[in-house]
């Protein structure tokens, strides 16, 4: 009887390797989509992000983003490139494959203490800070952070004031006549023409708590907005009527992005030598300051650079305003 062959006899000739489920290579080089098109982020909602191509607000399509970009963040107003189906038709659905540097954004943590930063718009040109003069009651502490925020992230700070039928006498505004900010009514009864002056042709942010009227101030300048509204609750803070951010067309040319209702603003990503950075004019002076200035002067930093700069003696005094609130643990 013969027996099986000798493990010694066996040779590469006898081996014989199972196919694999799919015979295309695997690569790691991914498509240069150099036909994708250009276009702005105007919503998100829930892993699907409304985009306009190339800024038509009449060229609006729903796209997802691609998985070569994994988790990267995205937010109104960022500038994409955008593949697949740009028809804009019902049920169809493009892909997000490349999202551009940002220009300037928006930031604010939860609190001063929460290290998760959430961006809140990208690329707006200008941060509309509005606030009720009454009802719910005005907070110079919000508008000095809101300042803040938007100085270090590039954006242009402008404060538009409500419910002025309210409280007419109302002095909130002096508060900062030494900060050179740009104030606007925006109330029901006042004229709209300023505040459309300040918008057209730019992408604005509007930010503000609950029930001062950003969504009503909305409704004015864009009329089929449909953004809804609500009254403010008996304890002083109003419902949180927008609940996403989105950004709407100006029938004049340019964006407003009506952004949630905000119950505290907290400044935790932001230190005070970011805050002096942003003013190019104060900025190379604070390298000269000792380790662990505050830039607040005396008697908090008595060796702070700034008080050595002539000629500019108002203007640290109103940026040292903005620093008093970044550092107040105060979210407000």
């Amino acid at each position: 009887m013969s027996r099986g062959r000798s493990t010694a006899s066996y040779d590469e000739s006898d081996v014989r390797v199972r196919p694999g489920k799919s015979t295309r290579p695997r690569t790691k080089t991914r498509p240069q989509h150099i036909d994708a098109e250009a276009a702005m982020v105007v919503s998100v909602d829930r892993g699907r992000w409304g985009c306009v191509l190339d800024g038509d607000p009449h060229r609006r399509i729903v796209a997802m983003r691609a998985r070569e970009l994994g988790r990267t963040p995205i937010v109104v107003g960022d500038q994409v490139d955008v593949v697949g189906d740009l028809s804009g038709k019902p049920d169809t659905l493009a892909r997000i494959v490349r999202v551009a540097e940002r220009r300037t954004v928006l930031r604010r943590t939860a609190d001063d203490t929460d290290p998760f930063e959430r961006v809140v718009v990208g690329n707006a040109e200008q941060l509309f800070i509005v606030v009720a003069l009454a009802d719910p009651p005005p907070r110079t502490g919000f508008v000095e952070r809101a300042m803040v925020a938007a100085y270090v992230g590039g954006l242009q700070p402008i404060l538009c004031l409500t419910k002025h039928d309210l409280a007419a006498d109302s002095e909130f505004a002096s508060a900062f006549d030494d900060l050179a900010l740009t104030i606007v009514y925006g109330g029901i009864d006042d004229p709209s023409d300023p505040v459309i002056d300040l918008l057209t042709d730019r992408l604005t942010a509007l930010i503000g708590h609950s029930g001062v009227g950003k969504s009503t101030l909305v409704n004015r300048l864009v009329p089929d907005a449909d953004r809804a509204v609500g009254e403010v609750s008996g304890v002083g803070k109003g419902k949180h009527t927008s609940t996403q951010s989105v950004a709407l067309p100006l029938p004049g040319g340019g964006w407003v992005v009506d952004t949630p209702g905000v119950r505290s603003f907290g400044l935790a990503h932001i230190t005070p030598d970011d805050v002096i950075a942003a003013f190019s004019d104060l900025a190379e002076a604070i390298e000269d300051c000792p380790r662990g200035c505050t830039h607040l002067g005396p008697p908090a930093d008595p060796e702070c650079a700034l008080d050595l700069l002539p000629g500019k003696e108002r203007r640290i005094a109103a940026i040292r305003l903005l620093l008093v609130a970044l550092n107040s643990n105060d979210p407000w």
